[in-house]
């Protein structure tokens, strides 16, 4: 948590403590990513409640476990004793001077809870644990559904499976999920949604590629393609490789999938390699054409890119706090390039698939409108109906936004 809050990716923190401490058993890496996901995902309530007592802010590791235990306090109000106890015994480990303060915080926290959540309703950073230049974008973009975008940014995200279809099918793998005593329901696609999350250790399968864990709005990119046998396909943005394996698990294609990251490009090949699949993975900068592409243009591309991942925030909660508001620019303009760049490479014929998991138009409708008026050539199915493309975070996927552009031949 104190690496979050000076200003450390969330899931590489995570991972890294992982490997420092290889014999923790599941249930304790599930309790503390447990813990550390949801004081993220509350943030906006809880730095509201400690901005009311502290009078200057504390060492960030304080402020850290300080964060932690409101948290705790409002998931878990009956054990509210035993979690100031454990707090004030957590701080003087290494930092024994602030027992006092911690101590003193957490049960003012206690005494005026009920203020405190009245306080909490006429902030909107903290009634709805986003920042403000978030919701007023939400409000811009989406002003009959920001509320509901915003309450399923601070739920537990859904957990889903994508099935090899190339091993089985959604009905036996439900067979086989229900003997292992796994409630799960089939969506649309190859994908599955497990009632309860489950450590992958106990999915059957899963080591022998039957199954891969990917949201279910994310299998929409292979559905979305439109693949076929023998075609030459690019995976553009390739990481971690999700998207990549369900189309080959789709189609015979040959595929090549880009990464500019080293280590990234390694995990793209580390799926395929659980899959039993292969591609031709390369590292590079997508807009540098010069580097990795050979001339010869690509049937079907899949142009999944970077950006403010703001449709995905529940999964990754620390993205509401690190990113501001001038950083959706820079992406959008990022993503403008690699689109430019990517087109030169689709056969006439062909379709690109614009792909982001944001919820913002800045990246979405109007990364759209801006490319079709840099290419007038470039053909929208629908172009009227571009809102049905975005899907909005809820029960069963995270949130996206799909555009399929077409070459003409």
């Amino acid at each position: 948590m104190s690496a979050v809050l000076s200003g450390e990716n969330l899931t590489d923190r995570y991972e890294r403590m992982l490997r420092e401490h290889p014999d923790w058993p599941d249930s304790t890496r599930g309790a503390v990513r447990d813990l550390c996901w949801s004081t993220l995902r509350a943030y906006g309530r809880g730095d509201g409640v400690l901005r009311t007592f502290l009078h200057k802010p504390p060492p960030v590791e304080v402020h850290a476990l300080l964060l932690l235990a409101v948290q705790r306090l409002e998931a878990r109000p009956e054990q509210a004793h035993t979690i100031v106890d454990q707090a004030v015994e957590a701080v003087a480990v290494d930092m024994p001077g602030f027992k006092g303060m911690v101590n003193g915080v957490l049960r003012n926290v206690l005494r005026e809870a009920s203020s405190l959540a009245a306080r909490c309703q006429d902030e909107p950073e903290a009634r709805y644990a986003h920042p403000a230049w978030w919701i007023a974008r939400l409000k811009r973009d989406l002003p009959d559904r920001w509320e509901a975008v915003l309450a399923a940014g601070n739920l537990h995200p859904p957990m889903s499976l994508r099935v090899n279809r190339r091993k089985t099918t959604v009905e036996a793998m439900l067979d086989r999920l229900g003997q292992a005593g796994i409630d799960a329901r089939p969506l649309t696609g190859d994908a599955i949604r497990i009632e309860r999350a489950v450590a992958v250790s106990r999915i059957p399968g899963f080591e022998e590629g039957w199954v891969s864990v990917q949201d279910a709005g994310a299998q929409q990119a292979a559905q979305r393609l439109n693949l076929q046998d023998g075609l030459r396909v690019l995976d553009a943005c390739a990481a971690p490789g999700g998207k990549t394996a369900h189309i080959l698990e789709t189609a015979d294609v040959e595929l090549t999938a880009l990464e500019l990251d080293p280590q990234r490009a390694q995990r793209v090949t580390s799926n395929l390699q659980r899959l039993g699949l292969s591609a031709q993975v390369k590292v590079a900068d997508c807009r540098q054409l010069s580097a990795w592409w050979d001339g010869k243009p690509f049937d079907r591309i899949l142009a999944d890119v970077p950006c403010s991942a703001s449709g995905v925030v529940r999964r990754h909660p620390d993205i509401k706090w690190l990113r501001r508001n001038e950083d959706i620019s820079g992406f959008a303009r990022q993503q403008a390039e690699i689109l430019d760049a990517l087109w030169q490479t689709l056969a006439p014929g062909g379709t690109m698939l614009y792909a982001s998991c944001s919820v913002f138009d800045e990246e979405n409708i109007e990364q759209i409108k801006r490319f079709r008026r840099r290419h007038p050539e470039a053909i929208v199915p629908n172009p009227d109906a571009e809102e049905l493309l975005r899907l909005l975070p809820d029960a069963d996927h995270d949130g996206f936004f799909y555009a399929q552009l077409h070459k003409p031949g």
